[in-house]
């Protein structure tokens, strides 16, 4: 019990101590404030997963965390960058083959039908994002939702999507 308590108090510390260079080193890698506040909120939650810490190495253990979410934030970015250029690059293909045009009703009419059975507010950011172009920082604002939360809905939307028009092969 004693180790608990001193660990917060020393989780506490260097949170008081660290938050902000914490949230700068973040900002300057990702290139979003608001993000890195968050990002920076998670550095220091994950703290609180250790028993054992010690107070001359948790700076250097903080700056590892900081740069492990940085780099997946950042493997993530990535990846929603690659399948939202994907999906547009194949969604904005002219069709002029009229099979082809009746494949790619079909399909969109397939897309339609799974999206109306997704969970409410994750169909709704699926929708903003890929019928009103709408960005996550501008659904979150809408939604009153974190972005974390939009983009989280909105990864397994697509994913869920994915694996439907896969299925339609």
């Amino acid at each position: 019990m004693k180790t608990i308590l001193s660990n917060h108090n020393l989780i506490a510390g260097v949170y008081e101590d660290m938050h902000e260079e914490i949230r700068r080193y973040i900002a300057i890698r990702i290139k979003d404030d608001d993000e890195a506040k968050d990002l920076c909120q998670d550095v220091f939650l994950r703290l609180f997963d250790y028993d054992m810490l010690a107070k001359e190495t948790i700076r250097r253990f903080v700056y590892t965390i900081a740069r492990n979410i940085v780099i997946d934030h950042l493997r993530h970015h990535a990846m929603k960058q690659t399948y939202t250029s994907y999906i547009y690059d194949r969604a904005s293909r002219t069709v002029t083959d009229p099979t082809n045009q009746i494949i790619a009703d079909d399909l969109g009419r397939h897309e339609q039908l799974h999206v109306a059975h997704l969970p409410e507010q994750r169909r709704k950011v699926y929708v903003m994002t890929r019928y009103e172009d709408r960005t996550s920082a501008e659904i979150a604002q809408i939604m009153n939702l974190q972005i974390r939360t939009v983009e989280n809905h909105l990864f397994l939307a697509r994913k869920e999507v994915r694996k439907m028009m896969a299925a339609c092969k």
